[in-house]
């Protein structure tokens, strides 16, 4: 048992708070499980930050400054963590605890699962090699109906409300004009002369150029009321938790696992949009395949560890099986989806639980 300087006292926890909103949703939702109180750090980094995984070791040289004056003694029991950034982070905070504080990784680590006592992880990773990892089907999700400032205006929407969550550049994944049309075309004849309302949100990787194009479509296209949010306009309030607790079925692009799994967590039909490249000409013939995040996704799959590889289509054939949603092209009509018995969040709070009581 890990011990307080005053005993009975709940265990100190840190969650360390980067700039992916998916990993720290995850997170929450992990301290919303374990019930005890938990300190957030804001944590803002360094352009260069990357640059210093080519060695990686416990360091804050990639944080601002005022985000270093966060971190200072009484050092946590816990620090749940996720992301690459926040990884280096966590490793020296334990370094300075001398070893006592425990690291639980959400995701896949950068570093080696070695450096960490606990991972949750989902399928896309092949890390189930490793004996420290606690593989679920999706990533963790709160419950949406509990944060939801707004929801009484949404709830008042004709129904059904139709939520489309749209991620954006990752990998290979490439979010281009015609996929956004492509995706306005499949949404409005899956729902063709419905009445209901269509909720938008974008995110901080949908391209700009991706959301006129799709804002324009559906706008053409679709027949009852419709909101967008536009993830880039400032000083708009983002209704996500909202859209999420008042939706009757979700619209989710097949890349975005944290997404999918806060969709499916509300037990609503959930359709899949597939942003896979297309087959057809070689890779090295595409012009897409030479942007940034593509480019970096291939040669790292061909000269990295096994365990740095990501198939997100893993999950995606997963949900299909266990029919808890469909792919949003091949879907005729509503469905209603298999509940999941799995219980991942119930098993990622035992995880932590019998860690922190070793």
């Amino acid at each position: 048992m890990i011990d307080r300087d005053e005993p009975g006292n709940d265990p100190l926890i840190w969650v360390l708070k980067g700039p992916k909103a998916g990993d720290y949703a995850q997170m929450r939702a992990l301290v919303e499980g374990l019930g005890v109180p938990a300190l957030t750090k804001n944590l803002t980094f360094e352009s260069w930050e990357l640059l210093l995984h080519a060695a990686p070791r416990p360091t804050l040289a990639g944080l601002t400054r005022s985000s270093r004056a966060e971190l200072t003694p009484p050092w946590p029991d816990l620090v749940i963590t996720g992301g690459r950034r926040n990884e280096l982070v966590a490793r020296w905070i334990r370094a300075r605890s001398d070893g006592r504080t425990r690291l639980v990784h959400i995701g896949r680590p950068w570093s080696h699962p070695k450096r960490f006592d606990l991972i949750i992880s989902t399928p896309q990773y092949p890390l189930a090699e490793f004996s420290n990892v606690l593989t679920v089907t999706l990533p963790l999700a709160e419950d949406a109906a509990r944060e939801a400032p707004g929801i009484e205006r949404y709830t008042r929407l004709p129904a059904p409300r139709i939520v489309m969550l749209v991620g954006g550049n990752s990998g290979p994944h490439v979010f281009t004009r015609a996929l956004a049309r492509s995706m306005a075309s499949a949404v409005t004849r899956l729902f063709v002369g419905t009445t209901g309302t269509l909720l938008v949100s974008t995110s901080a990787r949908t391209p700009p150029r991706f959301i006129t194009a799709l804002q324009r479509r559906l706008r053409e296209a679709w027949a009852g009321e419709l909101e967008f949010f536009d993830w880039h306009l400032a000083g708009v309030e983002n209704p996500y938790q909202a859209y999420l607790a008042s939706g009757d079925c979700f619209v989710v692009t097949a890349e975005s696992m944290s997404m999918l799994g806060e969709a499916c967590a509300t037990g609503k039909p959930v359709f899949m949009v597939d942003v896979a490249p297309r087959e057809g000409r070689p890779w090295w013939l595409k012009i897409k395949s030479y942007r940034w995040r593509p480019l970096v996704h291939r040669v790292a799959n061909a000269i990295g560890p096994r365990r740095m590889r990501r198939d997100v289509r893993a999950i995606n054939q997963r949900l299909v099986a266990d029919q808890r949603a469909r792919w949003l092209n091949e879907a005729p009509e509503w469905f209603e989806p298999t509940p999941d018995a799995g219980d991942d969040t119930g098993r990622a709070v035992a995880a932590v639980r019998t860690l922190l009581a070793d």
